[in-house]
């Protein structure tokens, strides 16, 4: 049926005179929904950098003394340029008779890391940048102080990168890993150097163990310059010294890095090499070696990695001549991340469990699985400033210390007892974790609960973390947000936010903020974390779909207004799960990549991706293009806003001009900032927040969130 022409001009006269009234009224009320946004995130923004930060905590070998480095955020309101005052304390175990160490002539720029007490307990040695001036504000050096804290000096004049400081057994020396006439950071995060000169022959680092005395005096470099060390642990006597290593460059190598042992002054043993022996650990990476208290066996963790640092697999034993290596917890449901040894025949050990942490000691029964014990789980992501899972414990085992914070409170110091057998292995909890500082007791959340979520798909349990927006009323819709984790190989625990971007404060703009730990994640053990490969994408991408319907079934969520972000791992999938489906209506792209196969030859440590597709990308150029989002990129529809590191050599930014290029020739709303001298983690205050600012506008924009009060 035709309408009549005089009643089309007459409804568009209508249409046309109520825009021209509206049109003052909606940019008003845009403004000021704009304004709400600046002003919420200006607030958010502000709490977070009203914490106060712990960056390491150290209890002395006797439990008697703890030592813990503390950030304070700048007085007043928080200006550009603005930076945390960072000190170091001592104080009795119970945290009481807290005392700050001062350093004669310290710079402003003054920061405290590698804190270690020495083995009779009376000095503790740490690394700081106090005595450098603006010239090499980054230098750092090695500083004592008595277990009294009273002023520190220094005791070294190095001039290189210097970290994992530690004491010999002897206590007469210390040692550290260096790389001697080169400051530039190692790390895969870190930012590149400029490639320019002889690719791979110029600029090559060599990280090597290094001795000096613990009073000053001449560095001596152990370790051979072919080798470069990742990780190093004493033997008992401070004879030989076991450490993992591979040939330079140091950035790409750790995935393939074997262990060896060493007497100071001779030639390096090969004790273990991942790609010659059988087994689950076969091709696999290794982290962590520790001597036994007898100094005939190293303890080990093995497993699929992706990153050095984000250590997670089976425990395993090896004799210290080599052979073949033992997994002690074959099939366990939790993914161990740190160990100590606790008397010849146990093992202290901090595991993924799900999203929490748990502690457990292991009993060894030769070459049989070892049986677990329990001691406490915490639902935080626990450290103590060296590894990941890190808690630091005193020489009986008995008092332990860690950083622990969680989505709902504030970082502190967190102190706990064991009760400890006559082998020396714990047996139960005396005292269980509770904090022993208040820095922070003043401090609330701007966001709203968290709940642990639970699912199964494709035969999994699979956890996640929801965290609700503030003020939730559940007779509302709600918008949200999918944060995805890096990785794969890592999980999200619950943790309280830095003031960069994260999930955390896309809660406190009013969303929910789903964090899945799909398949390839770790906490539910190595056949979980094994799942992803040669499988990237696809099957932790129906692990998180499975997770969001699980969600909405319960909570009242708007399917129509999800969004999808993530950073690393969690940047790929915010590039690829747009090209697999249209669930979500605005993506943030951290630091992601859209195409494995030019990815390979583009990043700085390719050795990586052998373990996870199985081959090289030149030996099976399919499994890497099967997952790669650019081939897929006439699926995407969703609006993308995408940040990269100018020098970020795990996800270089050629891969995300690459997705940005397709995204706009396809016609849908992208952006992309690239943030100079960045990394693949950022490392400048002002680019983290801008980062969260950024991400915020964006999804407020797609998603309608309005912002809560």
């Amino acid at each position: 049926m035709k309408a009549h022409p005089g009643l089309l001009l007459k409804a568009c006269l209508v249409l046309a005179l109520g825009a021209a009234v509206c049109a003052p009224a909606c940019m008003a009320a845009s403004a000021r929904a704009d304004g709400q946004h600046a002003a919420r995130i200006r607030q958010i923004m502000q709490r977070l950098r009203d914490v106060r930060r712990f960056g390491a905590v150290s209890v002395a070998p006797d439990g008697r003394e703890m030592a813990w480095t503390l950030s304070l955020p700048p007085r007043g309101r928080v200006r550009a340029g603005a930076k945390s005052v960072h000190i170091l304390q001592i104080a009795a175990a119970d945290g009481t008779h807290v005392r700050t160490v001062r350093i004669a002539h310290a710079v402003k720029s003054c920061r405290y890391s590698d804190l270690h007490w020495s083995p009779d307990s009376r000095t503790l040695a740490f690394l700081s940048n106090c005595n450098h001036a603006r010239k090499t504000p980054q230098q750092l050096d090695i500083y004592e102080v008595g277990a009294e804290g009273a002023v520190a000096r220094r005791v070294s004049h190095l001039r290189g990168f210097v970290h994992e400081l530690a004491w010999t057994p002897s206590g007469r020396a210390l040692s550290f890993l260096y790389v001697k006439g080169d400051l530039h950071p190692i790390a895969a995060v870190s930012a590149t150097k400029p490639q320019i000169g002889v690719i791979g022959r110029t600029g090559v680092e060599h990280q090597r163990l290094a001795l000096m005395p613990w009073r000053g005096g001449a560095v001596r470099q152990v370790t051979p310059a072919r080798l470069f060390v990742y990780e190093y642990d004493w033997a008992p006597k401070g004879q030989r010294v076991a450490y993992i290593a591979a040939p330079p460059p140091g950035r790409d190598n750790w995935w393939v890095a074997k262990l060896y042992t060493q007497a100071v002054g001779s030639a390096p043993q090969l004790a273990l090499d991942p790609t010659t022996v059988s087994g689950p650990l076969h091709g696999l990476q290794i982290a962590l070696p520790r001597w036994s208290p007898d100094g005939t066996r190293i303890a080990f963790i093995g497993g699929l990695m992706s990153d050095q640092g984000a250590t997670g697999g089976d425990l395993y034993v090896i004799a210290a001549h080599g052979g073949q290596p033992s997994d002690l917890t074959p099939g366990i449901p939790i993914t161990p991340s740190w160990l100590t040894w606790a008397g010849k025949h146990a093992l202290l050990v901090s595991s993924f469990a799900g999203g929490s942490t748990r502690l457990s000691v292991f009993r060894l029964r030769g070459r049989a699985p070892a049986l677990q014990q329990p001691l406490f789980t915490v639902p935080a992501d626990v450290r103590d400033g060296t590894f990941a899972s890190a808690l630091s414990v005193s020489a009986a085992r008995n008092v332990l210390a860690f950083i622990d914070s969680t989505f709902d409170s504030p970082p502190e110091i967190d102190s706990a007892s064991l009760k400890v057998n006559a082998a020396g292995a714990p047996v139960g909890v005396a005292a269980p974790p509770h904090a022993i500082t208040h820095v922070n007791d003043a401090v609330r959340p701007l966001w709203g609960k968290a709940v642990s979520v639970h699912w199964h798909n494709g035969g999994f349990a699979v956890q996640g973390w929801l965290l609700f927006p503030p003020h939730f009323d559940p007779r509302k819709r709600y918008p949200m947000i999918v944060y995805v984790h890096g990785g794969p190989s890592w999980a999200t625990r619950p943790s309280w936010p830095w003031d960069g971007y994260g999930p955390v404060p896309l809660a406190a703009m009013g969303y929910f903020v789903l964090m899945p730990n799909p398949r390839g994640s770790f906490g539910e053990g190595e056949r979980f974390a094994k799942a992803v490969r040669r499988d990237m994408g696809y099957g932790d991408l129906r692990d998180i779909l499975a997770g969001i319907d699980r969600v909405e079934a319960i909570y009242p969520i708007d399917n129509n207004r999800l969004g999808l972000t993530g950073w690393s791992y969690g940047g790929f999938m915010s590039m690829f799960a747009p090209t697999q489906t249209h669930r979500f209506k605005a993506a943030v792209v951290g630091a992601g990549l859209s195409d494995w196969k030019s990815y390979y030859g583009e990043n700085s440590i390719d050795e990586w991706m052998i373990p996870f597709f199985g081959a090289s990308v030149y030996q099976d150029p399919q499994v890497y293009a099967k997952s790669s989002a650019i081939n897929f990129i006439q699926n995407d529809k969703t609006p993308s806003l995408i940040v990269v590191g100018q020098y970020d050599g795990e996800c270089p930014a050629p891969q995300s001009f690459e997705f940005w290029h397709a995204l706009r020739a396809m016609g849908v709303p992208t952006e992309l900032v690239v943030y100079a001298g960045e990394g693949h983690a950022f490392h400048k205050p002002a680019d983290e927040r801008n980062v969260l600012e950024r991400a915020l506008r964006w999804f407020a924009k797609y998603l309608s969130a309005k912002p809560a009060a």
